[in-house]
Formats: C-alpha cells, sequence, structure tokens
C-alpha cells in the first residue's frame, strides 16, 4: 500500500473526507439507479470497491436484502470514518482494503459496484482482474460515475480525450484482458454506467 499512486489517492481523499457528502448532495438517486442496473437479487453478496462515504450501501442493502452479505471496501480510513458517522456502516460491513489485493476468497460475491473507481486504479487491468477473481462466473461489475464523461471533463476543466479509461473501446479491451466482458455502455450528461459480466 505505499506505491505512488496509493499515497495519491491517500491525500486527495482524506482531504476531502469530511466535506464529500455535501459537495455532492443531490447524487443519491442516481446511485441507486445505478444499483437497480445490477440485476442483484435477495441473499446475493455484494462489495462496493471504493466505497468512500458509502453513499451505494443503503441502496445495494435494498436490493440484496437481509439475508445478502454488503461489503464497503476503501483505502482511505477518513472516508470509512465519514461513512460511519453518517450511518452507513448500518447497511454493511467497511473494510479498509485496497481493491488491488482483497481480503476475499474466489468467487465468493455475485457483483462489484464501483463508483468513481476506475481512475484511482493503480494499475487498472490488475486491479479489474482482482475483481474478477473475487466475483463468480456470471457475475456482475458496475462501473458507475454520477454524470458523463464529457460533464466531467468540463467539471475539472480538461478536454475529453480517447485515452480516457473509461472510453467504450479502451474500457472494452480493459476489462476484457481481465476476465470480464463489456455488456453494456452508457455515457450521457446525468450518468456514466458500464456493465460487465465475469467471463467462466
Amino acid at each position: 500500500m505505499t506505491d505512488e499512486r496509493t499515497a495519491h489517492v491517500l491525500d486527495f481523499f482524506t482531504s476531502r473526507a469530511a466535506g464529500w457528502d455535501s459537495k455532492f448532495p443531490d447524487d443519491g438517486p442516481a446511485f441507486a439507479t445505478a444499483v437497480g442496473l445490477l440485476g442483484l437479487r435477495p441473499g446475493d453478496a455484494v462489495l462496493d470497491a471504493g466505497c468512500g462515504t458509502g453513499r451505494a450501501l443503503a441502496a445495494l442493502r435494498e436490493a440484496v436484502g437481509p439475508g445478502g452479505a454488503v461489503l464497503g471496501a476503501d483505502l482511505t480510513p477518513a472516508m470509512l470514518e465519514a461513512a460511519v458517522r453518517a450511518g452507513r456502516a448500518e447497511s454493511g460491513t467497511l473494510l479498509r482494503a485496497d481493491v488491488a489485493r482483497l481480503p476475499l476468497r474466489d468467487g465468493v460475491l455475485d457483483a462489484v459496484f464501483g463508483a468513481g473507481l476506475i481512475s484511482h486504479l493503480s494499475r487498472p487491468e490488475a486491479d479489474l482482474a482482482e475483481l474478477a477473481r473475487v466475483v463468480r462466473p456470471g457475475g456482475v461489475l458496475a462501473l458507475f460515475h454520477p454524470i458523463g464523461r464529457a460533464a466531467l471533463a468540463a467539471r475539472q476543466g480538461r478536454s475529453l480525450t480517447d485515452d480516457d479509461l473509461r472510453a467504450e473501446p479502451r474500457l472494452r479491451r480493459l476489462l476484457a484482458g481481465s476476465g470480464w466482458r463489456l455488456d453494456s455502455y452508457t455515457d450521457e450528461d446525468d450518468r456514466f454506467l458500464a456493465l460487465a459480466v465475469r467471463r467462466s
């Protein structure tokens, strides 16, 4: 957990954790809609990878019911502490973990939800392969952001480029190389959502 990218992620999110939810107060419905498209069933096991302050946990819990398992993993202690303060630990089990090295058995999950995750991965293909490792064949990965690529680039004052990891051709290749098959791709002003299926 000491590489340069990891240190950057910790620095970036630690300083923003306390005000994260107030900075994005209207994202809840978008998270709930994205979770609804995962196809989760009662009793399923799901991981919110890079869960941050846990904004998806309640929707994930509702989808899998009281008999399901909801895990929220994040690298940044301050984000997990903010999730606890917001009462979101009641919806799932919070873990301090790097998605590159998850403390989970092979094939134990039915799905992974990752909001804003892909741009913070140290080694995208290897890290997505680690997510594939912990998901059963036929399980689902959702890569989500509450706004699309163009809107996010405009918000950040940068140009939209084809080398963006979330650009469809690049993401399709990246997922294919890490054990996933891109099943659907949506990139609109008010939502980015890529759904992939774990290959056998």
